[in-house]
């Protein structure tokens, strides 16, 4: 018995059923499953299968002690498709083969890493993408409690939004004080309790909402960055010597097996915080034994997770070099979800000084993609601190911090305490987020975000404070020129001669722009900002965007 599809769109997700009434004594791993599927052009795809639970004695059409298996297969070509499912040990109704057809339709397919190109992602389509993301790291955890994840996943496609990261493993406490008062019932993935794990089952109603929430996201666009295993500080993942190699390859195959086919799933990241491995201790570097073990498994997701999804790893400590860490297998990490909080203090949190400055050190020479994913969580005033370092991590932090990383030329994720971990307030957006949408409209509406590179030669040299320092971007052939001015002043700039240009100020604090003018500074070509203060008196970010005219001649936007 299996339901098996004759005809499948273009990047749309199959699905196998296969049924077998072979008593196993634990199908998780006493059985494997996994399925060819050849292509038109003779490519071939094998991806594993997956164990999902007996049938319910309610289900009519599933006769009562079959149990079910499953294997999801996404086609990336249009045509006539030939498939072979099969067995280890060999069960009859375990196995089979066939064809099925794959129509065309549009498709934007699944994200793909360019690096240097546009930002460093686009989709199979061609099209680049800026990313602008949330986290929600126990968005699954909240959904299996009663959470309401649907209409917070929709308000979040509407505003903008397309990434999230999310984590398979839910992690119900994060020191000094973060429990989840919102978990009204167990998520541990596995079989068996934290206290008596069984590291060879799976907790199928789990990942029954899992799905759920997979196939809302599909359905909306969005992208999941899926974390498959959480901190390292955390059990099982700080106790290798229960978590063996062979129970973590068989939760990775089991993660595969159930997600790889959804486009939904932009990354497969390794861990959070990867430098944790294996003792779940802090280090202030990177140890050469967790750039190996992230490298090994890399390799082996890719083998494994053959619909091609990016492999990306997510940093604690910033130091050494990613392109020193991975030096010995270079294209085994896709893409880095870098993580900078800058300065966090009470007097400088505003400012979110140093980000930058990590972002350009870290990624030196990097040959692969990177995002900047994480640089802290907009504190809610109203709920009690449970991560001291969240403290003064106020709405200007979350401004400039992505200001900050978007001058970079990387898309941005961000977090709040609302959602990110221990809170499940998902109903209610903090005062933050106006601005990252604002941020969005910048970079997708104003200025072609896809040519904009780092160009810092087209600043005039200068000394600044810390944190001071403007940023800037521009096209090749500098057609387009932006400055983000972190605490206001004066841009000047070193601009061609043979170009005029127009001028505008965006206020990064309502999205809105206005005429800009240049002051009088002798050999300079310099723009004064609008100027204004929040109630800290701290001076108003800007940025200033200019538009070459395409004419050698001089115009009121250039001297």
């Amino acid at each position: 018995m299996a339901k098996k599809p004759k005809e499948i769109s273009y990047r749309t997700v199959g699905e196998w059923r296969l049924k077998s009434k072979t008593s196993y004594k634990n199908p998780f791993i006493n059985v494997t499953v996994d399925a060819t599927f050849t292509s038109p052009s003779g490519e071939k795809f094998t991806v594993p299968g997956f164990y999902d639970g007996a049938s319910h004695p309610e289900d009519a059409q599933h006769p009562k002690g079959e149990d079910t298996w499953r294997v999801r297969f996404n086609p990336n070509e249009v045509g006539r498709w030939k498939f072979n499912i099969f067995s280890k040990p060999a069960d009859p109704a375990l196995t089979q083969e066939g064809e099925f057809e794959v129509t065309s339709c549009e498709a934007r397919g699944f994200l793909k890493a360019t690096p240097g190109r546009a930002w460093g992602f686009h989709y199979e389509s061609g099209e680049p993408v800026f990313f602008l993301g949330d986290t929600v790291y126990n968005l699954f955890g909240m959904a299996y409690c009663g959470g309401p994840v649907a209409s917070f996943l929709k308000r979040r496609a509407q505003q903008g939004f397309n990434l999230l990261r999310v984590r398979l493993p839910v992690s119900p406490f994060h020191p000094p004080d973060g429990y989840n008062h919102w978990q009204t019932r167990r998520t541990w993935p596995w079989g068996g309790s934290e206290q008596s794990p069984q590291f060879d089952r799976f907790h199928l109603e789990y990942f029954h909402t899992v799905d759920q929430v997979v196939s809302e996201a599909e359905k909306l666009g969005l992208g999941f960055e899926m974390i498959m295993e959480a901190w390292g500080f955390e059990f099982p993942f700080n106790c290798r010597h229960l978590f063996l190699p062979e129970w973590e390859e068989l939760w990775m195959r089991y993660l595969v097996a159930r997600y790889d086919a959804f486009n939904c799933v932009y990354f497969w990241t390794l861990m959070n915080e990867y430098e944790y491995y294996p003792d779940g201790r802090w280090k202030r570097q990177s140890s050469p034994l967790a750039d190996r073990w992230a490298m090994r498994m890399a390799r082996w997701l890719k083998s494994t997770a053959q619909h091609g999804h990016i492999v990306s790893v997510h940093n604690g400590p910033q130091m050494p070099p990613f392109a020193e860490r991975f030096a010995t297998d270079p294209e085994a990490i896709d893409a880095i979800m870098f993580q900078s909080w800058g300065t966090t203090g009470k007097e400088d949190a505003w400012l979110a000084s140093g980000i930058e400055e990590s972002i350009a050190k870290s990624l030196k020479d990097w040959p692969g993609s990177a995002l900047f994913a994480e640089y802290g969580y907009e504190r809610n005033p109203e709920v009690s601190l449970r991560l001291p370092g969240h403290r003064f991590c106020d709405p200007e932090h979350t401004r400039r911090g992505a200001w900050r990383g978007a001058f970079s030329a990387l898309g941005v994720i961000h977090g709040f305490e609302n959602s990110w971990g221990p809170c499940m307030i998902l109903d209610q957006d903090q005062p933050g987020l106006k601005y990252l949408l604002h941020m969005r409209r910048f970079f997708t509406g104003v200025v072609p975000f896809h040519r904009m590179r780092r160009t810092p030669e087209v600043l005039a040299a200068g000394e600044y404070a810390p944190g001071l320092q403007p940023l800037a971007l521009a096209t090749e052939n500098q057609e387009v020129v932006a400055v983000y001015l972190p605490a206001g002043s004066s841009a000047h700039l070193a601009l061609s001669e043979d170009k005029s240009y127009r001028a505008q100020w965006y206020d990064t604090r309502v999205g809105q722009l206005s005429p800009a003018s240049p002051s009088a500074q002798e050999k300079k070509l310099s723009f004064a900002t609008p100027g204004g203060q929040d109630k800290e008196q701290h001076p108003w970010d800007w940025v200033l965007v200019l538009f070459s005219n395409h004419a050698k001649k001089r115009s009121a936007g250039k001297r």
